[in-house]
C-alpha cells in the first residue's frame, strides 16, 4: 500500500494529511473551506484515494492561505506515496464531462512540476469561493507532487460544473498514471532510469 502522512504547521495553517494511493475512495476531508471539502471528496472518490485531512487556517482573512497550503501539503504526500515511481504507468490523459462541461486533463508523473491551464472559469465566486484558487490550489499540487498537470475546459458555461469537472478529472487522471502497470512493475518509466 502507497501511504503518506503529511503535517504541515505555519503562521496561517495547520495540516495534517493523510492518503493511500491504493484505496476505495473514502475521504474524511474538513478544510475549513466548504466548497473545497466537496472537490476534494470528489478528487478522493474518482481518484479511489483514501484521503483525510484537517486544516485549520486563517479563514477570517480569506480562503487562500488555505486552499494553497492543503495543494501543497497534498502534492507533498503524493510525491512521498509514490516514492521512486517504480511501475507505475506515468501518464494518463482523459476527457470528462460535467453536464455542459467537458474538461481535458493529462498527468505525467515525470519528477518536473508544473501546472497549466485553460480553464476559464467565468464566475469569480462559486458561493463564497474565489475561483482565482482553484489555479492556486492545481499549482501548489503540481509543483509539490511533481507531475505534470494540463487542465483546460473544452467547454462549458456553469462555473461549478467547470471546477468539479477538473477536480474530478484530476482524480481518475492520477489514478491511471499511479497504476501499476503489470508489464513494468519492476520498472522507472524513463529512459534516465529516474523520475
Amino acid at each position: 500500500m502507497r501511504t503518506a502522512h503529511i503535517a504541515r504547521k505555519t503562521n496561517e495553517t495547520d495540516i495534517t494529511l493523510t492518503i493511500c494511493l491504493d484505496g476505495r475512495g473514502v475521504s474524511a476531508i474538513q478544510s475549513g473551506v466548504g466548497f473545497l471539502d466537496h472537490m476534494l471528496t470528489l478528487l478522493a472518490r474518482h481518484g479511489r484515494l483514501d484521503l483525510e485531512l484537517t486544516c485549520r487556517g486563517d479563514t477570517q482573512v480569506d480562503d487562500h492561505h488555505s486552499v494553497e497550503d492543503i495543494g501543497i501539503a497534498l502534492g507533498d504526500a503524493v510525491a512521498q506515496a509514490l516514492g521512486e515511481k517504480r511501475g507505475v504507468c506515468r501518464y494518463a490523459s482523459l476527457h470528462l464531462p460535467m453536464d455542459e462541461a467537458l474538461i481535458l486533463c493529462a498527468v505525467d508523473l515525470s519528477g518536473r512540476g508544473g501546472y497549466y491551464d485553460a480553464l476559464d472559469i467565468p464566475a469569480q465566486k462559486i458561493g463564497r469561493f474565489d475561483t482565482e484558487l482553484v489555479y492556486e490550489f492545481m499549482n501548489a499540487f503540481a509543483v509539490h507532487a511533481g507531475l505534470t498537470l494540463h487542465l483546460r475546459r473544452v467547454c462549458g458555461r456553469n462555473s461549478h460544473h467547470i471546477v468539479e469537472g477538473a477536480f474530478k478529472a484530476l482524480g481518475r487522471a492520477l489514478r491511471e498514471a499511479a497504476a501499476i502497470d503489470p508489464e513494468g512493475r519492476d520498472e522507472i518509466p524513463s529512459t534516465k532510469g529516474m523520475l
